[in-house]
């Protein structure tokens, strides 16, 4: 790897850090909030920011459809057509308006599930990947332990009551963190509203998102509502401010918009969004009359430190020691790995900021930087 400017050789890069920590602090206590459990919690350093009783197990109501949506996604082909099953369908409580012999497609399932909160479509789901409820349950369940839900377990895809299904409020907002990792799912869960494409024949309607937060909280992008009687009133959401993405979950809370934003602005005077530039960082080309092209991530870098803990900072460059032309501009040449206190934190793409054509070069043009100074070292 050609390295200029403040790019290490071996495996670090340059940082500059930057941010500002609000001095205002909301002081929020657990008896601020109505909520039986409730857990503010950070994905990128796993950090909770604020609890009240988040590991007690309780039922979750239709948050239960943030799992069932995710194995939908992950199951992949969401855009072809298929019947859904008459018997899944016929289900209780809130729907997106299946009927029997209804053509759906899986995203429209996803808008479904999401929006409306629809039973229908999280039994349709199950079914369509599993080809029954109870298998689908065995695959909610093995995707919990793998996303490290400890006190998690799964029986229905929808959330209608079941004694033996439960969750916490630490265990949704894990779930909800991997759940955002999907572009589909974070696209659906942020929509107010959307279109989607289903009946017998297909038709276009609209379905309209019953999280009232996405409106109401300044940097809402999404994710689920939930309510039986057993339940109460359950809310996981996520927040985006500066860069940074909390997520909030409640559980059996009668005020649960107002203690969402609540927590947001509490959690959200606690963190200092520190700006990472990982400096210059170039790579050998081969083959090319350049001998090198810059690397750069499109991304903004942003650790989020809490209560005034500054970590220490370092970037790793993974890239290999020379590309061969020709390279185009966008090219994924490596990635850049964020630590903070020696823990990575995050994984991002570097890509070539410049083309670097083919062309013909003598065989001591083509040699790599490295190769010239054993050349001069060793003759």
């Amino acid at each position: 790897m050609h390295t200029k400017g403040f790019c290490s050789a071996a495996l670090s890069a340059a940082v500059f850090v930057s941010g500002i920590l609000s001095t205002e602090c909301c002081g929020l206590t657990e008896a601020d909030i109505s909520a039986r459990a409730a857990v503010v919690y950070e994905p990128t350093t796993g950090k909770v920011l604020f609890e009240k009783n988040k590991s007690e197990k309780l039922p979750m109501a239709s948050t239960t459809k943030i799992m069932t949506t995710l194995l939908l996604i992950e199951n992949g082909d969401l855009d072809t057509p298929f019947t859904v099953d008459s018997e899944a369908i016929k289900v209780e409580g809130s729907s997106m308006g299946l009927t029997e012999g209804d053509i759906v497609t899986g995203r429209d399932l996803c808008a479904g599930m999401l929006l409306p909160s629809g039973n229908d479509a999280a039994n349709a789901s199950a079914v369509h990947v599993s080809g029954s409820m109870e298998k689908f349950a065995e695959l909610m369940n093995l995707r919990a332990g793998l996303i490290g839900m400890k006190n998690t377990h799964f029986v229905t895809p929808s959330g209608l009551h079941d004694d033996d299904h439960y969750s916490t409020a630490y265990d949704m907002a894990l779930l909800a963190s991997e759940a955002l990792k999907a572009p589909v799912f974070a696209e659906v869960c942020g929509s107010s509203s959307m279109k989607v494409h289903f009946g017998d024949p297909p038709y276009d309607r609209w379905l309209k998102n019953t999280n009232k937060l996405l409106t109401m909280c300044e940097g809402c992008i999404g994710v689920k509502t939930g309510f039986t009687d057993e339940a109460g009133r359950c809310l996981v959401s996520a927040c985006e401010r500066n860069g940074v993405t909390l997520v909030c979950v409640t559980l059996n809370d009668r005020n649960d918009w107002q203690d969402h934003i609540n927590m947001y602005d509490d959690a959200f005077s606690r963190i200092m969004p520190i700006e990472i530039d990982i400096g210059e960082v170039c790579e050998n080309v081969a083959g090319s009359d350049k001998p090198y092209v810059e690397l750069i991530n499109d991304e903004r870098i942003i650790y989020p430190s809490a209560d005034g803990h500054v970590p220490e900072i370092e970037c790793r460059v993974i890239a290999p020691r020379f590309v061969y032309a020709p390279v185009q501009e966008g090219d994924v040449i490596g990635s850049v790995q964020i630590y903070a206190d020696g823990k990575m934190t995050g994984e991002y793409e570097l890509k070539a900021a410049e083309s670097a054509e083919y062309a013909e070069v003598s065989e001591e043009q083509e040699k790599s930087i490295w190769e010239k100074i054993s050349d001069f070292i060793f003759g």
